[in-house]
């Protein structure tokens, strides 16, 4: 009998009843968009979620990183990681800036503080560092070398919705943290994203940016851009918020499992998480070499297993820079990120993943690696 197919992630969705009696309400008010009921009940629902002030949401994670950008006034060099999801990097070339990446941390997988100080030149205006896979980045030190050099601090959060950091929901750091809600996520609103604004003095333009600077119908104060959240998306989040907690728990229990099995496993590592609370939304694994990455890959998919080289390759390595040669952007070769992009593999996370399933991964896992 031929084993049904695991496919890395699947899209949790609320049940159906439950968004359509959201769509009839949208139909009876025929307000599909700009900032309509259901949107501002999401955002208000949100703020009291993250524990923050200032929630703009958008229409997907990567505008809200590119009117971060825009919002906090940003030129010249922004320092960034280059293991990230392409979006990051894209968001600083759209806005016509320089990205200058930094290594990452060889355990917890984030940006490495130590280079990212290195790496501040009289052009850097900024930091854009990530989450990687919900765990949060060294925010202390960021801060302090923000600070130091007065620089603006912006965290991609795209993983880390739900995540805690000391007791402290993690978005709450920088001075503004940026949301996805893809349908990949655990809570999701189809596409969408949100803003969260922690520096003083920056929502009202970055609310202004999301809806073409529009402020009135007769005033436009900014050159914004159309990334408003609409009706559909809002009441998709609204739908999924009661069972996020449900679904975060059934995650635990298969990264639970994971960790046990792979814990003392030789040749084999995990990622160092330094959160007080976590979605449990991706399991990273890091093996010996790229050629055993790749060929643990390739023999779980011959199995049925879809897992996933994320994030691989760096994207430094985008087609988007010179080939054939080194990224001038990068300044060194990222040994450590490279390191770990060459040999890392997420394996299928959901909540809906029977328990039967995951053990089935772990037990191709332990047999190629044996």
């Amino acid at each position: 009998m031929k084993l049904q197919t695991i496919t890395v992630t699947r899209t949790q969705l609320p049940p159906l009843s439950t968004y359509t009696r959201y769509l009839t309400r949208i139909w009876k008010n025929r307000w599909l968009t700009n900032n309509g009921e259901f949107v501002q009940k999401f955002e208000r629902t949100l703020k009291k979620r993250l524990g923050v002030d200032s929630v703009a949401s958008v229409t997907n994670g990567t505008l809200a990183m590119q009117i971060a950008i825009k919002a906090l006034g940003l030129t010249g060099e922004i320092i960034t990681t280059p293991f990230t999801f392409q979006a990051t990097t894209n968001v600083i070339l759209w806005e016509g800036l320089t990205p200058v990446f930094a290594d990452i941390d060889p355990e917890t997988f984030t940006i490495d503080p130590r280079d990212v100080e290195k790496k501040i030149t009289k052009r850097t205006s900024a930091i854009l560092a990530v989450h990687v896979y919900g765990n949060a980045c060294n925010v202390e030190a960021l801060d302090r070398i923000a600070k130091k050099y007065n620089l603006k601090l912006i965290y991609d959060a795209a993983h880390a919705y739900g995540v805690e950091y000391k007791g402290k929901s993690l978005v709450s750091f920088g001075d503004i943290s940026t949301l996805s809600f893809h349908a990949t996520k655990t809570f999701h609103t189809i596409e969408g994203g949100a803003i969260i604004v922690n520096a003083p003095g920056y929502f009202n333009i970055v609310k202004q940016m999301r809806n073409f600077g529009i402020v009135s119908e007769e005033e436009v104060l900014t050159a914004g851009i159309n990334a408003k959240m609409n009706e559909f998306q809002a009441a998709m989040g609204l739908s999924n918020f009661p069972g996020y907690e449900t679904r975060r728990k059934r995650n635990q229990r298969i990264y639970a499992l994971y960790e046990s099995e792979f814990r003392s496993r030789e040749g084999l590592r995990m990622q160092k998480l330094v959160i007080s609370k976590h979605n449990y939304t991706y399991f990273p694994i890091v093996v010996r070499s790229k050629v055993e990455r790749d060929g643990l890959y390739a023999s779980l998919l011959r199995s049925g297993i879809h897992a996933r080289k994320y994030f691989y390759p760096l994207t430094t390595d985008a087609r988007v820079f010179p080939r054939g040669k080194l990224n001038p952007y990068t300044r060194d070769h990222l040994v450590t990120a490279r390191y770990i992009s060459d040999r890392v593999l997420c394996l299928p996370l959901y909540a809906d993943l029977p328990l039967r399933d995951a053990k089935r991964v772990v037990k191709a896992v332990k047999s190629f690696l044996r």
